[in-house]
């Protein structure tokens, strides 16, 4: 087998019934799987699919031509959110310092997971989205909601905050919300924002808000173009 100049590391985050393979260096290449064999196939499967996320920014991603590339370093017992279905756990290598480069490459990915969010959105804008076995899954106006007060609560959990109305037009509640979370990750890297909030409750380090705001704005714009084709 052909093996992959740079070797790309990867955590695994264990569940009881679904297990989360995470690129470190590559914030929203992230995939589940019932085990960790299927969770590491998973995300060698959609290395084309986080390219083309991130062909507008020049951080010079090459999707490996061989599993063999990705290189699991650490694996950690998920909880019941991995079960879920989220990847829910902080790394210990997650609240050391960030530096200025790390900032700006993060300050690369987020938009281009935006932009690949409102792209999947505004292609299947019109079409009714394919339902599951079972006839589950949200409309596009529910996921596109669901998506925008996410990003909000993820914001809290950062140690921002932005108010919003149903009576906002999506867009324009995108673009305040995606703009104060730029914002507070600047300042959450500075050491601008207290580690706890006002009630002693711990906020998220700004390496692991990152990590699942870009996964969980990849997962569902990959989920609206599967839908919608």
């Amino acid at each position: 087998m052909a093996q992959d100049a740079k070797p790309i590391e990867v955590y695994l985050e264990i569940g009881q019934t679904r297990t989360f393979a995470v690129a470190l260096d590559w914030p929203g290449w992230c995939r589940s799987g019932r085990d960790e064999a299927s969770a590491l196939q998973a995300l060698y499967d959609y290395r084309s699919r986080y390219a083309r996320a991130l062909e507008t920014t020049q951080l010079g991603f090459r999707p490996p031509s061989d599993p063999s590339a990705l290189v699991v370093v650490e694996r950690l017992t998920g909880d019941a959110t991995t079960d879920f279905g989220a990847p829910s756990l902080i790394l210990s290598r997650d609240t050391a310092p960030v530096d200025p480069t790390e900032l700006q490459w993060w300050q690369a990915v987020l938009p281009a997971c935006w932009q690949a969010f409102d792209a999947a959105v505004q292609a299947a804008t019109g079409q009714s989205l394919k339902k599951g076995p079972r006839g589950g899954g949200r409309e596009l106006a529910k996921i596109v909601q669901h998506v925008r007060d996410v990003d909000a609560a993820y914001l809290r959990s950062l140690g921002g905050r932005v108010k919003l109305s149903d009576a906002d037009e999506p867009g324009e509640a995108f673009a305040r919300v995606r703009e104060a979370i730029l914002t507070t990750l600047g300042a959450a890297v500075r050491g601008e924002v207290p580690a706890h909030g006002p009630r002693g409750g711990v906020r998220w380090p700004p390496r692991y808000f990152v990590r699942r705001l870009a996964w969980h704005q990849l997962d569902h714009a990959w989920e609206i173009e599967d839908r919608a084709g």
